[in-house]
């Protein structure tokens, strides 16, 4: 039998040859085994998989048998998914934001229609959506921003009030339709969608809306405001107009101007050659001053993140009415959903419109600089992404107890974080710099990053008081503590290799970089070649005792290996092939959960 995910790329391919084919016959492809070993995978590595939703089913217990009771649900079509367990995780607006918990057996149902959906859909989802989707992040969303809305005039922020909530189940399984006739499919995806939810114990059912925590709602927003991407699209096609001439008369007529009097010159000498040097500066000066090109072609680009969008708009405001109304209509009528009047702003693109925590903005920059040859105004027209820091940047050190305000001057202070006192030197630094790391690489793209340098001395010097603080010392003391003969101060830990320092991060280094933890070399006793899921499962051998002749054998999962103190033998093995995961039979598996298993 072919590999399923073989016939998935299949599949994929198929869609992007032609965006108009439609798909039948998918759910069969949910009664493959393999599918289920390769969503496992996917999963099983999460936070989540271990959370427990309205049962204790968990990542946990995984095995061929547990496979073979999903299919036969989905064969008889007797599968009933379970209500999400509601919980809530607060907003950085201070509001709550509901998520929903799903039971790991529909985690792993949903991962694996939403790969088949992928297939079907990542081929033909618009090149404007950056949301949710592989190799694609907010910085692809920026990036096309920067490079795309150069010249723009104004700015359409959109703003869907309750995206995600007020998704409408039928619009939505009426779009799916349209890509794939498949009635058990669509069934199951609707079963999903109408599970509904236990909160405090009470069930209640879901009539609209995509909850966050499900592992195909992201998906589904995306074919859902893939129609939203398909109608700007429409919009651009009727409101954009080419400019005929590219430059304007004004500036056409300076330039002339220029070369002839640069040909005078090449053949001139003495007093008239001086004279046209200085009709020549004079005519540069003027042509400087004006703009160069027509301001009377007429553009739209676009960009969507999740349900934030922005438009870039060439054109008057009036236009941008229009196009406002246009979307309000299609949003309304056809999404079923609300364009809020009140933050779908329209800006001139000289003032920054925010988007995915940047400010952006269209520069107006008359200075000129050298580039090869010429002096051009290399900055005018372009797109410039900003920190803006009192709501960003200030926002994060309050919030997290970082700095505080001082009452004479206004200034910030760094200060202590008494909540982190009890924990070790080493992690205290770790945890310092993983937030200054995360938010100077996310700020990377911003022209004005070298701004926080003063949020790296904020940073570096909260660190210090709270270390001082735990110490019950000063800073100096601190520092000379820890001290490393260059000027530096760094935390000292033990490896196994030796010796080895933890230094404070520093901004510049964070920039356009990924940080990962270096693996050690721990794995010695216990170390196998890296194999599937599926593979170790089907070798029936017991990574614990060794057997080879149980019937049944699963999966045993934990949530963090960090937490494994390595006192039973399964830890020991766990910490050593540095896994989440270890296939044991079921005798071992039922005494490892019973604390019987040494």
């Amino acid at each position: 039998m072919k590999p399923t995910m073989e016939i998935l790329t299949k599949l994929q391919e198929n869609s992007k040859k032609n965006h108009d084919e439609v798909f039948t016959r998918l759910y069969r492809y949910l009664l493959r085994p393999d599918i289920y070993y390769v969503a496992y995978q996917h999963l099983y590595s999460n936070k989540g998989a271990g959370t427990k939703g309205v049962t204790d089913d968990t990542a946990d217990g995984f095995s061929e048998i547990y496979i073979e009771n999903i299919i036969d649900a989905l064969k008889n079509e007797m599968y009933q998914p379970k209500p999400v367990r509601r919980t809530y995780i607060k907003k950085s607006n201070g509001k709550m934001r509901p998520l929903g918990l799903p039971v790991f057996t529909d985690k792993l149902i949903q991962e694996a229609i939403r790969m088949i959906l992928e297939a079907i859909y990542e081929p033909i989802f618009s090149d404007y959506s950056h949301g949710f989707r592989p190799a694609r992040s907010c910085h692809t969303a920026l990036a096309q921003i920067k490079k795309e809305f150069t010249g723009a005039r104004w700015f359409i922020e959109g703003d869907i009030k309750g995206c995600f909530d007020n998704i409408n189940h039928a619009v939505l399984v009426e779009i799916i339709n349209q890509k794939i006739k498949d009635a058990r499919f669509l069934k199951l995806i609707r079963s999903f969608l109408k599970a509904g939810y236990m909160e405090d114990w009470k069930y209640h059912e879901t009539y609209s809306g995509c909850p966050q925590g499900g592992i195909i709602s992201p998906i589904l927003a995306n074919i859902y405001l893939n129609e939203l991407d398909r109608h700007v699209m429409k919009i651009k096609k009727e409101f954009d107009v080419a400019t005929k001439a590219r430059y304007t008369p004004e500036y056409t007529k300076l330039v002339g101007l220029r070369q002839r009097l640069h040909n005078k010159i090449k053949n001139s000498n003495g007093i008239e050659r001086e004279k046209l040097i200085e009709e020549y500066k004079t005519a540069t000066a003027q042509m400087l001053k004006l703009p160069a090109k027509q301001c009377d072609d007429k553009k739209i680009k676009y960009v969507r993140y999740a349900d934030d969008f922005l438009i870039a708009v060439n054109g008057n405001r009036q236009d941008c009415e229009k196009i406002k109304q246009e979307l309000t209509e299609f949003i309304s009528t056809t999404l079923k959903m609300e364009l809020s009047q009140e933050k779908t702003l329209i800006t001139h693109s000289n003032t920054p419109a925010r988007f995915l925590g940047y400010d952006v903005r269209v520069r107006r920059d008359q200075q000129i600089k050298p580039k090869g040859k010429f002096k051009t105004r290399s900055m005018n027209n372009k797109v410039e992404l900003s920190i803006p820091f009192k709501d960003k940047i200030e926002k994060f050190l309050f919030s997290n107890g970082i700095v505080k305000q001082r009452s004479d001057n206004g200034k910030l202070e760094p200060i202590h974080r008494p909540q982190l006192l009890n924990r070790t030197d080493l992690e205290i630094v770790t945890i310092y710099n993983a937030e200054l790391r995360g938010i100077c690489n996310y700020y990377g793209l911003a022209s004005n990053f070298n701004k926080l340098i003063y949020f790296n001395y904020l940073m570096e010097y909260s660190c210090l008081k709270t270390l001082a603080g735990k110490h019950r010392s000063k800073v100096s003391k601190i520092r000379a503590m820890y001290k490393d003969g260059t000027g530096k101060w760094a935390i000292p830990y033990e490896t196994k290799t030796g010796i080895k320092k933890m230094y404070f991060a520093n901004y510049a280094d964070c920039k356009g970089k990924k940080f990962t933890d270096i693996v050690p070399q721990t794995a010695k006793n216990y170390s196998h070649d890296v194999t599937t899921l599926e593979s170790r499962l089907k070798a029936k051998i017991c990574e614990v005792c060794g057997c080879t002749e149980n019937d049944r054998y699963e999966i045993h999962h934990v949530n963090k290996v960090k937490n494994l103190k390595g006192k039973s033998e399964w830890e020991k093995i766990m910490i050593a092939k540095r896994r989440k995961t270890i296939v044991v039979c079921h005798k071992c598996h039922m005494a490892i959960h019973h604390g019987e298993k040494k």
